[in-house]
């Protein structure tokens, strides 16, 4: 890919889109008065996700940008489960009585840092104050390192079903530089023990752009992944914002790869997972080819949430925990991003909401626009417009960023529909960001 049409479009840079209107656009005036009234309008009769952002690692790991806390003993673990639980009491207090659930994801954080006995009695609180399906999708993130054969066997009893290992780099190199030791025997342990005990959907999360990283590391990386066969991969480009998180700061940005070398990991590492039989998935995701993904992606449903790409296409989320964000019919909503502030606000009986946005017809129309070009690199601008009896005009009118992206050839334009070329889709969000009314940033 052209050195100067990276560099133009900055892609680095812009958000992943996972949701829109992005959290930069989230405002104090949205709280948690907002929050009940979002809640207490949720139809009963249409099912919801639910998010629990568990903010607990036992050591630092230098790329995070996530919202976490280490701790080594377990003592401020069961002080916030109690107040999750509470926290669960209040938002169960709002929505229909037994609102139905479809899918139920545990991230953090390390989430299989609570104990066995404490996550199957947060999992028996949930059933009775939600009607989680039976064939709910119930997911948990894991790190390797400090996975247990009890915690697995917990896993499984408590329903769980779904199992997202944290990955990153088989290279040594690279693992000291972000200081995430795990070696491959670690993973492939807990694989296994996932496996044994029937959790048997496995997904993997891959980085590139990390400090000492190669396109023969990224590739390597991915070799001995597959070798493993999970069901699914991300492969996530790092992003590097150490203003923003001061453990970023501890990596050496002299050994960052710059943008036409992430360019060139990203390509080897999707190259490699194709050539093992793995169909890409939108912009970042790799699924066998019987995944749940890669089917919604053939039948044009795939969706993209917070958590990335889904096949989930259910519009609301509920969020517990320390910054988790819940997506509701009117808006979005956001907790308390810190931990102590968070549980103040639950032990005093009040929604944890910190801030959020309520969402505009136009906005509804962007996102609708962005995630589909997310999705599908393509995207039918006035029939988007029309479902939502809103006037393509405003879209199409004055398109002076699309207009540069057609005249770089990243993208073709016709009539108001929109494609994006095979061979650029690496800079999908340079296009999304065409439509994202709050960016505001002129181009690099």
């Amino acid at each position: 890919m052209q050195t100067s049409v990276l560099e133009k479009y900055c892609d680095a840079r812009l958000p992943w889109y996972t949701i829109y209107p992005t959290v930069a656009q989230f405002s104090t005036v949205v709280g948690a008065e907002a929050c009940e009234k979002w809640l207490q309008r949720l139809p009963v009769n249409e099912s919801v996700s639910l998010y629990f952002h568990v903010p607990f690692c036992r050591s630092i790991c230098w790329y995070c940008g996530f919202a976490r806390s280490i701790t080594r003993r377990d003592s401020p673990i069961l002080e916030y489960l109690a107040v999750l639980r509470k926290e669960i009491e209040l938002v169960g207090a709002q929505v229909p009585q037994r609102l139905p659930v479809s899918d139920v994801h545990f991230g953090g954080g390390t989430p299989t840092l609570i104990e066995p006995a404490q996550f199957g009695a947060l999992m028996e609180l949930l059933r009775r104050r939600f009607a989680v399906s039976k064939t709910a999708a119930i997911a948990v993130e894991i790190d390797p390192r400090t996975f247990t054969l009890a915690t697995s066997e917990a896993l499984a009893a408590a329903g769980v079903n779904r199992a997202s290992l944290g990955v990153q780099s088989f290279d040594p190199i690279v693992q000291k530089a972000i200081n995430r030791v795990q070696s491959e025997a670690q993973t492939e342990r807990a694989v296994e023990m996932l496996r044994q005990h029937g959790v048997i959907r496995i997904n993997f999360d891959l980085i590139y752009g990390l400090p000492n990283q190669t396109v023969q590391s990224c590739v390597q990386t991915a070799t001995t992944a597959v070798a493993m066969r999970p069901d699914r991969l991300a492969v996530f480009g790092y992003a590097h914002v150490p203003s923003f998180k001061k453990n970023q700061r501890l990596i050496d940005e002299a050994t960052l790869p710059d943008s036409p070398a992430r360019a060139e990991q990203a390509a080897a590492m999707a190259n490699t997972l194709i050539a093992a039989g793995y169909r890409q998935i939108g912009l970042d995701h790799f699924a066998l080819p019987d995944d749940e993904l890669t089917l919604a992606q053939k039948a044009g449903r795939l969706r993209r949430n917070s958590l990335g790409y889904s096949a989930d296409t259910r519009h609301k989320v509920i969020g517990f925990g320390p910054s988790a964000i819940g997506r509701l019919g009117d808006g979005y909503v956001q907790n308390e991003v810190e931990a102590g502030s968070y549980s103040d606000q639950i032990n005093a009986s009040r929604l944890a909401t910190a801030k959020g946005y309520c969402l505009s017809l136009e906005d509804r129309v962007r996102a609708a626009i962005i995630e589909r070009l997310m999705c599908d690199f393509e995207v039918d601008v006035p029939a988007i417009c029309i479902t939502h009896g809103f006037d393509p005009v405003p879209f199409l009118g004055s398109p002076e960023r699309l207009a540069m992206l057609a005249e770089d050839g990243i993208v073709e334009v016709e009539k108001g529909f929109i494609r994006v070329r095979q061979e650029h889709r690496f800079l999908t969000r340079a296009v999304a960001a065409a439509f994202d009314t709050y960016l505001g940033a002129p181009l690099c």
